[in-house]
């Protein structure tokens, strides 16, 4: 049994809790300042988010929003919470006020940047969703790996294996073909990630590392190489997207969800399956007892070793899938380290996530939130560099990973090796 906190202890939990509410308040002070001084008076005249298409079959009239009482709306509510923050001292609606802040923010912003302008919110909600698959996967691919404890770095090189064999495969044999390639090859580099560090015990930071290092110079030899001369080795066919009937027409969300291609789907079915398979079964349960305490696991009659193999290569299969992505679900060949670091922001969306397949999906949507807005700053032409927007995830994946709204807590042997006695 957990011994109850002692006196001392619950002062000290208090008074942490106080100093987190009172930073969060001056937190949302500073941005209704900035919200009331910088977006309020510096907007004039109605922003337009167009909300429909011409070829939708229901139409929605556009949303416009006075730009200036907006904001200063928004300043107010911002000043609001942050105000109320100081005044409780504490308690379990930090965390919630700073999001709702935070979302607060985010409209502020997007009003100030679209006065007297307009632009297509729908479309940038489907670019959004997107562009988050790659990183929810990478997301996916390691809460399953660190759910039993393993600590996967090598997320970035098994998505640009599953990109790389996408690519070839795919232009040899089909879409089809090439997508099954990229599911085995991925869960082929996930059962060596688990050879190494399950079996050999070698440190799991440096196995990822080496992974990432082979799949990277391998990749890049066969593309300068290879691919310049033979061409036709890299031309794969794309799965273009499928509108799913009368979920497809609906306004908004119709285009974001329902009118996408396999992979968008595929993300969205893996999640709940993950979701399910972790949270409401027997063999979930089992695999997150071996990722908290593996010697209480192994005298239950688990097999640590095997359970640990199993979802390690799962975690590879499906961060083969979410590389097949970048070729088979985008542009259909394959260029040198054309994944871009998504395998480590997916790590990112994951801890954001809190180990969690829905919170990796929450936080990839932020990611993916964030890059499609740059493309729509840069069309808006607003004073404020597309560039500098890339910045906002990792702030957040920081303030997160620091404790600043509440510690994020892995699995308690994340990183350990297991070895039995």
């Amino acid at each position: 049994m957990t011994a109850a906190p002692t006196q001392t202890q619950s002062e000290t939990m208090d008074t942490g809790k106080a100093r987190q509410a009172r930073i969060t308040g001056a937190v949302l002070i500073a941005l209704s300042i900035l919200v009331l001084f910088v977006f309020g008076m510096d907007s004039s005249g109605d922003a337009t988010f167009r909300l429909s298409r011409p070829t939708d079959p229901w139409a929605l009239p556009n949303l416009v929003v006075p730009a200036g009482p907006f904001n200063y709306v928004a300043g107010a509510l911002l000043a609001f919470l942050g105000v109320r923050q100081f005044l409780q001292g504490g308690g379990r609606w930090t965390a919630l006020s700073l999001g709702v802040g935070l979302a607060i923010l985010v409209m502020a912003f997007l009003v100030w940047a679209t006065a007297g302008k307009a632009f297509s919110l729908t479309g940038m909600l489907q670019a959004t969703m997107v562009r988050a698959v790659p990183i929810a996967l990478g997301g996916l691919a390691g809460v399953l790996c660190e759910r039993v404890a393993v600590v996967n770095i090598a997320i970035e090189g098994m998505l640009l294996a599953g990109a790389f064999t996408g690519a070839l495969i795919g232009s040899l044999l089909g879409g089809w073909g090439g997508l099954v390639a990229a599911v085995i090859v991925g869960g082929a580099f996930g059962f060596i990630l688990a050879a190494l560090v399950v079996t050999y015990r070698m440190d799991q930071i440096i196995a990822g590392v080496v992974i990432n290092l082979f799949v990277l110079g391998l990749t890049s030899y066969v593309s300068s190489q290879v691919f310049s001369e033979y061409r036709f080795l890299n031309n794969a066919p794309v799965f273009r997207a499928y509108k799913i009937p009368l979920l497809g027409d609906l306004p908004v969300i119709g285009p974001m969800l329902f009118k996408q291609n396999l992979f968008v789907y595929g993300a969205l079915i893996l999640v709940a399956l993950s979701t399910y398979y972790l949270f409401f079964t027997r063999s979930g349960l089992r695999a997150r007892a071996v990722g908290e305490h593996p010697h209480a696991a192994d005298t239950l009659g688990i097999n640590v070793y095997r359970t640990r193999y199993l979802h390690v290569t799962l975690g590879g299969m499906v961060a083969g899938f979410g590389g097949a992505w970048f070729t088979l679900g985008s542009v259909g060949r394959f260029d040198e380290n054309m994944t871009g670091g998504r395998g480590f922001i997916g790590l990112a969306a994951m801890i954001f996530g809190r180990w969690h397949p829905v919170g990796a999906l929450a936080a990839a949507l932020v990611f993916g939130f964030a890059d499609s807005l740059q493309q729509k700053l840069a069309l808006l032409r607003t004073p404020i560099p597309s560039d500098f927007l890339a910045m906002s995830p990792y702030i957040a994946t920081i303030i997160v990973v620091a404790g600043f709204i509440g510690k994020a807590q892995p699995p308690a042997a994340n990183g350990k090796p297991y070895v039995k006695e």
